[in-house]
């Protein structure tokens, strides 16, 4: 019981705070038309933190993390994606471009794998937090502690999604949706700012 009560603490509290996946997945309940339509962008974000979270705790991500060129092409490659998507939201999220914010299902398992499998932040937490913390256990506890974390990230992404299509509902003029729109498309930007200081810095 101690395992997955680590597990779930620890998740929660890589999970919670403001950032580009959290955004994301909440536009996307939010814009889609309907909860559905927004399952390209959970399930993707599920998986990638699935796989994440399964690489951490198996020690293949400490090990890939240690190759320098590998994180310098995560960085220049998250950023630059990131720049493209901050400027394709902000674009399209006027009141008259209300539909084009409309992501395609295409779109969205595009967008929500790069945020999550091309954020070196995320890399060096889930490396540093999930798979250190994973440690101090061995065997059948190590697998609940992982699938524990893993099936944190699917409800946290369900909840949230659900959580932007009662906002997306009630918001019959669309200045909500506008407005987070444009969050998340600031979000990216300092996102990517952050990254490309990395890449400099390194």
């Amino acid at each position: 019981m101690g395992v997955i009560i680590h597990a779930v603490v620890l998740a929660f509290g890589l999970i919670l705070p403001l950032g580009v996946q959290n955004v994301f997945i909440f536009n996307q309940g939010m814009t889609q038309r309907s909860y559905a339509r927004a399952l390209p962008a959970i399930v993707t974000a599920g998986l990638s933190d699935t796989l994440l979270i399964g690489a951490a705790v198996g020690g293949v991500s400490l090990i890939l993390l240690q190759w320098p060129l590998l994180a310098n092409v995560l960085y220049a490659g998250g950023s630059v994606f990131l720049l493209y998507m901050a400027w394709s939201i902000w674009r399209s999220s006027g009141p008259a471009n209300s539909s084009a914010a409309v992501l395609s299902a295409g779109r969205q398992i595009a967008f929500a794998a790069s945020v999550s499998l091309l954020n070196p932040h995320a890399l060096l937490d889930t490396v540093a937090v999930i798979g250190t913390s994973s440690l101090q256990y061995e065997g059948v506890a190590r697998f609940y502690f992982a699938i524990t974390a893993a099936v944190v990230s699917w409800v946290w992404f369900l909840g949230l999604a659900g959580a932007g299509r009662l906002v997306g509902r009630t918001d019959r003029t669309g200045r909500v949706s506008v407005f987070f729109n444009r969050l998340s498309a600031v979000v990216m930007v300092g996102m990517a700012c952050m990254m490309l200081w990395k890449l400099i810095l390194s």
